[in-house]
């Protein structure tokens, strides 16, 4: 962790460096506060890593005397045949329509599709033929 956060601290470094220039060259608001609003959120992400990277062991990646054969081993559970992003991916897309044309109908249907769906991919493998017997 503390490779990312050193990554994301220094890009939230020099966003502040870019903004600061780019405001005294250009005096235009808008892309200096974006600038701003860049460096803030990649130094909230950066500092979330350095406080977690204290807290936790030292992983293969950031000991430069590490094997490759110690980051070896799973890495997590990736359902093989899923449907249920590309459904969250749709609704997000309704959703988005309905922001972008104002209809709070779409809005909504967006909104409660969004939610049945990441409901589903959630509870994908406790429901159905999929589920666990006790």
């Amino acid at each position: 962790m503390k490779v990312e956060a050193l990554i994301f601290n220094l890009i939230a470094i020099f966003c502040v460096v870019a903004a600061a220039v780019y405001g005294f060259w250009s005096r235009e608001p808008i892309g200096t506060t974006a600038l701003v609003l860049s460096a803030g959120l990649t130094g909230l992400i950066g500092g979330f890593f350095w406080f977690v990277s204290r807290r936790i062991d030292a992983r293969p990646e950031d000991r430069k005397d590490a094997e490759i054969a110690e980051g070896a081993g799973e890495l997590g559970f990736f359902s093989p045949s899923s449907y249920w992003p590309f459904a969250i991916a749709s609704s997000a897309a309704i959703t988005g329509l309905g922001l972008a044309y104002w209809y709070v109908w779409l809005i909504l249907i967006g909104t409660v599709a969004i939610l049945i769906t990441v409901g589903g991919l959630l509870f994908e493998y406790y429901v159905g033929q999929n589920a666990q017997s006790s």
